[in-house]
């Protein structure tokens, strides 16, 4: 309690940007199915695969936008309870903060669905759209496990290589939206593409849709922790938990640019 009690006082602005972000990006992957799935769009693009390709696109540049942004310079852009739990393992997030950071991104996640469900009703909630759930493919639920694992596994250690290197390290949140996008695009019909448990749960709230919620409770994080231990194994370096690190920002996380040499060192509080 002694710890967590500083952690709120002080890092309370980051823990409203987490909830907010991710309710931004429900409330826009909700928008984006409605529009795609309406018949007038039906008609004019039938194919199903360009449908949810032009999904993937809205949704990568929505998140690039979300890590880019002042919100997501200072917060790191998590977004993701299985993101903040692998640099919990990391070390590069204190546990008062990660438990902070994931209680935010459930809120906010089910405040974003849940508002755009007050806004326009069953037309969100029920089918095609249905409130953009994540539910396992036709291929069953071993299969949807095994590529929520695989597609976890691929955007952490994107995330985590370029974020070690001072080549790439600006271009991390342009690598997650891009990996974003093309899961959209691909892996969607396998498992719905969550990699988020908040996301997963965000849409099962309105939609009464919960088949198969456990494989998103648990996949999206093994994936991602599977790839950590690679990276440490590796002995790779981890600066920053953040998707996109400003030097000129607040960061509550423990950072260590001075191993970079050419960064200034991150001033952490």
């Amino acid at each position: 309690m002694r710890r967590v009690r500083p952690a709120l006082y002080s890092h309370w602005p980051e823990y409203l940007i987490e909830a907010a972000g991710l309710g931004v990006f429900m409330l826009i992957a909700g928008i984006c199915v409605m529009l795609v799935d309406m018949p007038s769009t039906i008609r004019t693009v039938a194919s199903p695969d360009i449908r949810r390709a032009l999904v993937g696109i809205a949704m990568g540049l929505t998140a690039i936008a979300i890590i880019y942004s002042p919100w997501g310079r200072r917060s790191g852009a998590h977004l993701n309870p299985a993101v903040t739990l692998t640099f919990l393992r990391l070390g590069k997030i204190a546990p008062a903060d990660a438990l902070f950071y994931v209680v935010a991104q459930f809120a906010g996640g089910a405040a974003g669905t849940l508002l755009l469900t007050a806004l326009v009703g069953e037309r969100f909630t029920l089918p095609p759209v249905a409130a953009v759930a994540t539910l396992p493919g036709s291929r069953g639920e071993a299969v949807a496990f095994a590529a929520e694992v695989a597609i976890a596994f691929g955007l952490m250690s994107a995330v985590l290589a370029a974020n070690a290197s001072l080549q790439l390290m600006r271009w991390t949140g342009v690598c997650a939206g891009a990996l974003v996008a093309l899961y959209i695009a691909i892996e969607a019909p396998l498992s719905g593409m969550s990699l988020n448990p908040a996301r997963s749960i965000a849409s099962a709230l309105p939609s009464g849709l919960w088949h198969g919620i456990w494989i998103y409770l648990t996949a999206p994080l093994l994936g991602m922790l599977l790839a950590a231990e690679l990276h440490l194994r590796r002995g790779r370096r981890t600066p920053c938990a953040k998707l996109y690190h400003d030097t000129n920002r607040h960061c509550i996380f423990d950072c260590d640019f001075a191993a970079a040499q050419s960064l200034e060192a991150c001033h952490v509080h």
